[in-house]
């Protein structure tokens, strides 16, 4: 294959619905599956793609599975996280789907990272020791055969979801979970601290990752993507980075990870929106050495609403909150 395209999008919570429910899968599914055609794409990493249940079957992605069809992706092949159990979790899988050849893929979570402990201060009652800090989130890495006619030009795929900024759960602190209302300030503060160390939790194990995989291969090419709740002035989008800028040693330039966005004029340069800002949360990263392949990226976020302002109900709004981001590479 000369040309591969690859591509990130947060589905935002995609599901079956129950009859009465509005907006339908169906009228997502007419609103999305476009987005998904416009992409034409060979490799996606999907976010936020929810399990469905079947009498007497494991759970799988009978939903996304139904977005695919008639798209180029029908009938792919998708490589996902998945519980205990072998079936794919009941929320916010991470999944690849793709024709080209998987050659072998993992999940991690708390693999190259230990889980944290963190006393709480304003849990009520407190904590008389710390407490785990759940990481409810797996890391997906596949390794994917990008050229039949040369089998092993392999491309490491490293889709991520990092924990969003919305604060943590701190007992006896929330009024009232569904409106997000809290008894106090430094509780707030508190959750929000909670739901960074996870993010960073995350962007770390990544990052071991990275280096594990170039300790391996200093030659290997490797893409993270995904939702990293985190814009790239942001520490979590800079820990996976690795910039010498930050390590201070030039040694390690080859170790870099660039932002394939910088490539998108400023004005254009957002994945979600909110608060009347465009904010670039949707990543991909990638390996210097595959910057000789990068042809461009595109960001389809013409259609994005405000997802802060009071009316902007799914109701209103069926399709995601995200905007895709895909870019192209020639390996000629």
């Amino acid at each position: 294959m000369t040309q591969i395209r690859i591509a990130t999008f947060n589905l935002e919570n995609f599901d079956e619905t129950l009859p009465t429910d509005h907006p339908s899968l169906a009228d997502r599914i007419e609103l999305m599956r476009p987005q998904i055609t416009r992409l034409r794409a060979d490799i996606v990493c999907f976010q936020e793609v929810h399990g469905q249940e079947r009498p007497a079957q494991p759970r799988e992605l009978i939903a996304l599975k139904e977005l695919l069809v008639g798209t180029n992706l029908d009938g792919a092949p998708l490589v996902s996280t998945k519980a205990a159990d072998e079936a794919v979790f009941r929320l916010r899988n991470l999944v690849i789907a793709t024709h080209l050849p998987v050659i072998k893929h993992q999940q991690l979570k708390n693999d190259l990272v230990a889980e944290p402990r963190y006393q709480r201060l304003t849990a009520q009652p407190p904590d008389a020791a710390p407490v785990p800090i759940i990481i409810e989130r797996p890391i997906l890495h596949a390794q994917i055969d990008i050229d039949h006619a040369a089998p092993g030009r392999l491309l490491h795929v490293i889709t991520v979801h990092l924990k969003s900024k919305i604060p943590s759960d701190i007992p006896g602190q929330v009024a009232d979970p569904d409106k997000g209302i809290w008894h106090t300030a430094d509780g707030w503060a508190e959750g929000s601290f909670l739901s960074s160390m996870k993010r960073m939790s995350q962007a770390l194990e990544v990052r071991r990752l990275v280096d594990q995989i170039l300790n391996d291969d200093p030659d290997a090419r490797i893409i993270v993507a995904g939702d990293f709740n985190a814009e790239p002035e942001e520490v979590p989008v800079l820990a996976i980075c690795g910039n010498v800028e930050d390590t201070n040693n030039g040694e390690l330039a080859t170790r870099v990870l660039v932002p394939i966005e910088r490539t998108i004029p400023g004005e254009a340069r957002y994945t979600l929106f909110h608060h009347g800002r465009g904010q670039m949360i949707d990543h991909m990263l990638v390996t210097r050495n595959l910057l000789a392949h990068y042809r461009g990226s595109e960001i389809h976020n013409e259609i994005l609403h405000d997802d802060s302002i009071a009316f902007a109900t799914d109701t209103k709004y069926p399709e995601s909150d995200h905007a895709p981001v895909v870019a192209t590479f020639d390996f000629d």
